[in-house]
């Protein structure tokens, strides 16, 4: 019997994470084994995985009816809902944050998608998740919006776990960086220990190459000397970004000034990979994952990426460090091919807090309706 390849990417130092939550998984058993026979060692959860389990599945139906007869409002049943899943889920994910001491065995939960623009919104609802969660293996996903920049530094400064979510381009990363190395030195600075703060950077990637791969196969189709170099940055710009991101991680982390926290207990803010997941079928189904193994990364998969990898992945270590010169040349090239990737970056942090948004919305119109479908309806004596 072979070897899990999904194992195989935790021994070169990268965490497999799932993309993916709903109550059946939970306490079906199914998480369970996933932590046991596939190494999972934390969760990411979004607006859009909580509509598609809360939406659709009966998976809360019951839960939606208790709350809505006890007199709860549609926000309030949301909150109820997703932070009992997401406290459950880190109580199954407890043993492996005291095995590795606090190094992984993370779940996240976002902050409203309508606070993307909102600061001292932003702040102030991190503040109330991380109490009413009560795990010390949270973490608290804030975009990396403008605005979510100072609301990061302010809630990291505190002790706080962050993970920084929607990020797509290189200079905002830096703005993130410098906000978790803030935030870390208020912190030392009121007394606080550092020991135990943890933080992720989450890259967005396949949705990079679903914009900027169209804008390139009409240059392929057009012929001469723009498609041939078209054709060399057809479905690279993803993984370019993300290993001239992995660069920079290695140059902040390995300075100056974070070895300053770090004689202090302070722990990198790990790069972590999302959207991985492959969008184009003419792509390897493992795309997003082959090509990003590297120490102290994060991998946040969907089911199916997960299950495809575990049948046919080919692991290999460090292929984030797998010619650098080539992503440089790729991002170079771009202007050449009329493409400016900071407006697409741009676009697609718009797109992502829109995208949010209205998942969000749909699932507060899906719990008003079971809602007001359960208030309408029988109650279990029939009456």
């Amino acid at each position: 019997m072979k070897a899990n390849p999904l194992f195989t990417l935790e021994s070169y130092g990268q965490s497999i994470w799932m993309d993916f939550l709903k109550r059946s998984v939970i306490y079906s058993g199914e998480l369970q084994r996933l932590i046991q026979d596939d190494g999972i060692s934390g969760i990411t959860s979004n607006p859009s995985i909580f509509e598609k389990a809360i939406a659709e599945s009966h998976d809360y139906d019951d839960a939606i009816t208790s709350l809505s007869r006890s007199g709860k409002s549609v926000d309030e049943i949301y909150q109820a809902l997703t932070i009992e899943d997401i406290q459950n889920t880190a109580d199954l994910f407890r043993s492996t944050y005291d095995r590795l001491d606090g190094k992984d065995g993370f779940v996240s939960l976002e902050v409203s998608p309508k606070l993307a623009h909102d600061t001292a919104g932003t702040i102030e609802q991190a503040r109330i998740l991380w109490k009413n969660v009560n795990r010390p293996n949270l973490m608290v996903k804030v975009p990396g919006t403008p605005e979510g920049i100072p609301a990061i530094r302010q809630l990291l400064g505190e002790g706080i776990n962050i993970n920084i979510t929607l990020l797509f381009g290189l200079p905002r990363y830096r703005e993130v960086i410098e906000a978790f190395l803030s935030g870390l030195e208020t912190l030392s600075a009121n007394g606080k220990s550092l020991e135990r703060i943890a933080s992720v950077a989450s890259f967005f990637l396949s949705r990079i190459d679903v914009l900027i791969d169209p804008i390139l196969e009409k240059q392929i189709q057009s012929g001469g000397a723009p498609a041939e170099m078209a054709a060399k940055l057809h479905g690279q710009v993803a993984i370019a970004s993300a290993k001239l991101a992995y660069q920079i991680y290695k140059e902040v982390f390995n300075g100056k000034r974070f070895a300053r926290l770090a004689q202090k207990g302070a722990r990198v803010q790990r790069l972590l990979w999302a959207s991985t997941s492959t969008k184009n079928p003419a792509y390897l189904d493992v795309k997003y994952v082959e090509a990003l193994i590297g120490p102290q990364t994060i991998n946040t998969l969907p089911m199916e990426t997960i299950d495809a990898y575990a049948d046919h992945g080919q692991p290999a270590q460090d292929t984030l460090e797998n010619d650098l010169t080539g992503a440089r040349q790729v991002l170079d090239q771009l202007p050449q091919a009329g493409i400016n990737l900071d407006s697409v970056t741009q676009q697609l942090e718009d797109e992502g807090v829109e995208k949010f948004n209205k998942a969000f919305e749909q699932l507060m119109i899906s719990i008003q309706n079971k809602r007001d479908a359960a208030l309408k309806g029988p109650d279990r004596s029939g009456k």
